[in-house]
């Protein structure tokens, strides 16, 4: 596949014309204007193929190594984090995965964010201890220095969510980034929740950052997909190991889709996130409403780190509960008409989910979000009025007399 490759664009692209154009490629043969689904598992070889390295993952060879599809959605994301390079794995799950095994040895230390994705916690305090001997130490990631204490000689990374799932806490960035550097450590930051140009944690001094592509990147529910993104040297590894050595790539179908998707990725975040910040106030403001958790809101308890550190808003994640029992949050969510019950974020569609409080996770949580529970609300892209009249009408309806 040959043609206008992203690499030619001008490097002072604002941020709508990058999503638009980063990696897109004329296909040479069609001359269509966006690259098309190539679904080949292998492409033709050099008249002498004697000098190809059969790891390589610079040029379309297998598709477990690299594929068209792949290597345009790499260097899309790429542009977006303002990074050297990326590799786009099978899912978020399988890029976290896929940094720590390439990254961590036996008898390496860990420094995790207690608050943290589910399988994230799995891998770091079950899986790599039991299976690897590799160990963590989980801390309050939006204390500085709480990181700092409980690094050790061993230390070897620091992992840690921009804004935590599912409490939202935020994480000082550019603090942490020090701390780790200091200690001669990688920091990579999931960022999942805070997709650019909401967050570009390279600019601030991390690593490697970890996006799940399966939410607001891809924005439409409808592929699955992983990234990690960062420094061209570690991201090599990655690809090497995780992807050509244990088979993790993304499909070249979900590999188009979300390259498809991530082109109105600016745009959908605006919307999500002017909706997202009036509902919290919404929320807020009603009695029947136990807790609101929105870094936006003045009330958060790192909202001064996330002003400074997010200069396009907040996200549009929130946690909250009425005030009530698990059968009452429950209630409440069966009350809703136009939020969809589901896992998942960063759909087109709202989407909301009812977590109890049980879990070995819990017990790092707010004590409000012990009592009561929470309730995971990904703000999606229908009109704002009509998502707040849909929550006043399921409060009306699951506190009436």
């Amino acid at each position: 596949m040959t043609g206008r490759p992203d690499k030619h664009l001008p490097a002072t692209l604002a941020e709508f014309s990058r999503a638009v154009h980063a990696g897109n490629v004329v296909d040479a043969g069609s001359g269509a204007i966006r690259t098309p689904i190539v679904m080949a598992n292998s492409y033709a070889l050099p008249a002498d193929p004697s000098s190809v390295s059969w790891s390589g993952t610079d040029i379309p060879l297998y598709t477990r190594n690299s594929g068209a599809n792949q290597l345009g959605l790499q260097q899309k994301l790429a542009a977006l984090e303002g990074a050297e390079d990326a590799v786009a794995l099978a899912s978020g799950v399988a890029a976290l995965h896929a940094v720590f095994f390439t990254l961590l040895r036996s008898g390496d230390h860990v420094v995790v964010a207690s608050v943290t994705y589910e399988a994230t916690y799995r891998l770091l305090t079950e899986l790599l201890p039991e299976k690897y001997g590799i160990h963590a130490t989980l801390v309050d990631a939006s204390d500085p220095e709480a990181v700092r204490a409980a690094i050790t000689p061993e230390t070897r990374l620091i992992h840690v969510e921009a804004i935590a799932n599912p409490t939202t806490a935020v994480s000082d960035i550019a603090a942490i980034a020090e701390v780790a550097h200091e200690a001669g450590a990688l920091l990579v930051v999931d960022s999942t929740f805070t997709p650019p140009p909401l967050l570009r944690p390279i600019e601030l001094g991390a690593d490697l950052v970890v996006h799940s592509l399966t939410k607001y990147i891809n924005g439409h529910g409808d592929a699955m997909g992983g990234a990690v993104i960062g420094r061209r040297d570690l991201v090599q590894l990655v690809k090497n190991d995780a992807m050509v050595d244990v088979g993790g790539v993304i499909s070249p179908f979900n590999a188009w889709l979300i390259m498809r998707g991530s082109v109105t990725l600016p745009l959908r975040l605006r919307q999500h996130m002017a909706s997202a910040a009036r509902i919290a106030e919404f929320l807020d403001a009603d009695p029947r409403v136990a807790y609101v958790a929105y870094p936006g809101l003045a009330s958060h308890p790192q909202h001064n780190v996330a002003v400074r550190q997010f200069s396009h808003g907040f996200g549009a994640m929130l946690a909250f509960a009425v005030d009530g029992d698990s059968e009452t949050q429950n209630r409440f969510v069966a009350n809703l008409r136009l939020i969809t019950s589901a896992v998942s974020l960063g759909h087109d569609e709202s989407l909301i989910v009812h977590v109890g409080t049980e879990g070995a996770r819990v017990a790092h949580y707010p004590e409000e979000f012990k009592r009561f529970g929470h309730l995971r609300f990904s703000v999606g892209l229908e009109d704002t009025d009509d998502l707040i009249a849909d929550l006043r009408g399921a409060l009306d309806a699951t506190f009436a007399v």
